[in-house]
């Protein structure tokens, strides 16, 4: 057996320690050291702006610039031209915008008039004005990060679109440039972490603040935009990347652990788990591992993660399976073999699902449509991927015909009296006899139906 992929029963009480720990992998990713400076950065970014960002900037991105407008970037004539770009790039990511792009359209959902008994409602969903992208460049660069987050909020209509992204991470990719470039985002800024994030919440003098922070990034990332939310509106707090496989007997060992790797590189702290009926599926999987491993640059940071959040636990059967995958609530779910797959539509708690051999999460990294930013460390639970419903905002118009108050301040007097509310059962009792308040008009009708239309979209 391999020596970092462990195989368990999920009974046994060394795999309840396991299904334990996936459970509990949220306490891993932020702790109290991290939190504490992260918390600093923010504060001193909301005290002092442009001076704080600056000294931020050049202590944590390496960058010294003496006016935070030496921070704005803009990709170059031959980035928009793509030069340098690697053989099929271009290509590639049309595939990938197009995919996306198909995909979140079919998530645009209309306002909804409706009108019963004189009592009128209008939903109005009107798009964010202005909306922070955050786009990674730790450990690697992910220009699909920023076709996952820019095309859907593209699609909703948002107004403005900033992106920001560590400086090395812009100077050292041609890929992200061109990128960049070809989604048509013109407020980029070269800066990354908590600073970054705390810059967008509040605003500064140079950078206007924005309503809402998407996309994923690292533990100070996350501990910013935990300490931000409320004043800002964010996607979620993201955690390192996880898959769950579960497989039959039949499953190949060499694809399975592909999977796995496929996961394991991110990030010593992301997880990558088999659930298997078979035994012998799971000691081959573990041979493969350490067949495929040493091929890889990303070697040493695939085998911590498969050392302290990997390995396999074997089921007894489908039910089993089921119940582990929702106690895990993992960020990807994948089903290879039956009757896993037949019994896709069980399986719950899972950011996204991918049936079949053939169907491996990365193609959902890259060029299966949906967004790839998704719920991690359990939020599965209760929390949904990135999409077009991630920026809109929703509110409703109510207009009560004369002839309707009456029937609707009763039911709201009696209401509000039991609530002890007397301003409220005041308020209602003055249209219970249909014009007690004879001189009060309802709006008229070109006002109160009006829906606006929402700012312009980007281009």
């Amino acid at each position: 057996m391999s020596p970092i992929f462990s195989i368990r029963p999920l009974g046994s009480a060394s795999g309840e320690r396991m299904l334990a720990r996936l459970a509990a992998r949220r306490g891993r990713v932020l702790d109290a050291s991290t939190e504490r400076a992260a918390r600093r950065l923010v504060e001193s970014v909301r005290r002092w702006g442009d001076a704080a960002l600056l000294a931020a900037v050049a202590e944590l991105d390496g960058v010294a610039a003496a006016s935070v407008g030496e921070l704005r970037l803009r990709p170059s004539a031959a980035d928009r031209q793509g030069v340098g770009l690697p053989a099929g790039f271009a290509a590639a990511l049309e595939a990938s915008i197009a995919a996306v792009e198909a995909y979140h359209r079919g998530q645009v959902v209309p306002g909804f008039r409706q009108e019963l008994d004189g009592v009128e409602l209008v939903e109005r969903r009107e798009p964010l004005a202005r909306v922070a992208v955050y786009v990674p460049g730790g450990r690697a660069c992910y220009p699909s990060t920023a076709v996952m987050t820019v095309v859907p909020a593209r699609v909703a209509g948002v107004g403005e679109i900033v992106v920001v992204t560590p400086p090395r991470a812009w100077a050292e990719h041609v890929t992200l440039r061109y990128t960049l470039a070809r989604l048509g985002v013109e407020e980029i800024w070269g800066c990354g972490g908590a600073h970054a994030v705390a810059a967008l919440a509040f605003g500064t003098a140079s950078i206007a603040r924005v309503d809402k922070i998407v996309g994923p990034g690292n533990a100070w990332v996350t501990a910013a935009k935990r300490q931000v939310a409320g004043e800002v509106a964010i996607d979620g707090l993201a955690g390192p990347s996880e898959v769950v496989i579960v497989a039959g007997a039949d499953a190949s060992p060499e694809l399975v652990a592909a999977d796995l790797l496929a996961q394991a590189e991110h990030d010593p702290k992301a997880a990558a788990i088999l659930l298997t009926p078979s035994r012998a599926l799971a000691r081959a999987v573990a041979v493969e591992l350490e067949r495929q491993l040493p091929r890889l640059a990303t070697a040493a940071t695939a085998r911590a993660a498969l050392a302290a959040l990997g390995g396999a636990l074997l089921v007894g059967d489908l039910d089993e399976a089921i119940a582990a995958v929702a106690r895990i609530a993992p960020e990807h779910l994948q089903l290879v073999g039956e009757p896993f797959e037949s019994a896709a539509e069980r399986f719950g708690n899972a950011g996204a699902i991918f049936v079949g051999a053939m169907t491996p999460e990365v193609f959902g990294d890259y060029v299966a449509g949906p967004s790839h930013v998704l719920p991690t460390c359990g939020t599965a639970r209760f929390a949904s991927a990135l999409g077009v419903e991630d920026f809109v905002r929703r509110s409703h118009l109510v207009r009560v015909a004369a002839a309707s108050a009456p029937r609707l301040a009763a039911a709201a007097r009696v209401l509000a009296e039991a609530e002890g509310l007397p301003a409220h059962a005041e308020a209602a009792r003055r249209r219970e006899a249909g014009g007690e308040a004879g001189s009060l008009r309802l709006a008229s009708p070109e006002v109160a139906t009006r829906v606006p239309s929402g700012p312009r979209k980007a281009r």
